[in-house]
C-alpha cells in the first residue's frame, strides 16, 4: 500500500500564514512597549503594512493578533510528539521535542519579541487571558495526541497527567525565562529552563 501524500500548503496559504505572523510580531512588539490599552488595531495594521480590513480578516481583536507568535512553538512541539513512537513518550522524549521546538523554530528576534510580550503580561490582564487560553488549548491538543499514541487501552489518568505536567512545565519555563531566571547550573536559555521545569514536574508527579 502506498503512503498518503503529504499535503503542503499552497503559495496563497503560505502568504496568508506569513502575513498573519507579521501582524503578530508587530502587535507583540507594540504591546510589549506600550501595553494593550495604548495600542490600537489601526496602529498594528499600519505598522504591519496592511489595511485595517485585512487585519480584521486575520484577528477578531487586537489582543488576539499575537496568538500565532505565542502558539508557534507549541504547534511545533505537538507535531514533533505526534511523529514519535506510537506510545506515550518518555520524559526524555518530551524534553527532546521541547528543545527542538524552541531551538529550531523561532528566530532570535522572535524570541526577544516573545520575551517582551511575556514580561508585559505581568501587568496586562488582556494579554494574560490570551496566554492562558493558548496554553489550555495546547494542553488539550497534547492530551488528544497522547491518547492516540497510547492506543485503545490507554490509562486516561496517566495521559491527562502527562499532558498537564508537560504543558505546564513548558509554560512555567517560558515565564521564568521571560523573568530573567536561570537553571541551578546557570543556564538562562528558554529551552534549558523548560527542560529544568519538565524534570521538576516529572519528579513532583511521580508516586
Amino acid at each position: 500500500m502506498s503512503a498518503h501524500p503529504i499535503l503542503r500548503p499552497t503559495l496563497a496559504e503560505r502568504r496568508k500564514q506569513e502575513t498573519r505572523m507579521d501582524i503578530a510580531r508587530t502587535a507583540a512588539r507594540l504591546f510589549a512597549e506600550h501595553g494593550t490599552s495604548e495600542v490600537t488595531a489601526e496602529q498594528i495594521a499600519s505598522e504591519s503594512g496592511v489595511a485595517l480590513r485585512t487585519f480584521y480578516r486575520y484577528s477578531r481583536t487586537k489582543e488576539e493578533a499575537v496568538e500565532p507568535l505565542l502558539a508557534a512553538g507549541a504547534q511545533r512541539w505537538l507535531a514533533d510528539i505526534s511523529d514519535g513512537p506510537h506510545r506515550l513518550p518518555t520524559p526524555a522524549e518530551f524534553e527532546s521535542a521541547a528543545v527542538r521546538s524552541l531551538t529550531l523554530g523561532d528566530s532570535p528576534e522572535d524570541l526577544e519579541i516573545t520575551r517582551g510580550l511575556l514580561t508585559a503580561m505581568n501587568d496586562d490582564q488582556a494579554l494574560r487571558a490570551i496566554w492562558q487560553r493558548i496554553n489550555l488549548e495546547a494542553e488539550r491538543e497534547l492530551c488528544d495526541v497522547l491518547t492516540k499514541l497510547a492506543g485503545p487501552h490507554a490509562d486516561s489518568i496517566a495521559v491527562r497527567i502527562a499532558a498537564a505536567a508537560s504543558a505546564g512545565a513548558v509554560r512555567v519555563g517560558l515565564e521564568l525565562w521571560a523573568m530573567g531566571a536561570s537553571t541551578p547550573d546557570g543556564q538562562d536559555s528558554p529551552d534549558a529552563l523548560v527542560v529544568e521545569c519538565m524534570r521538576r514536574f516529572s519528579s513532583a508527579v511521580r508516586v
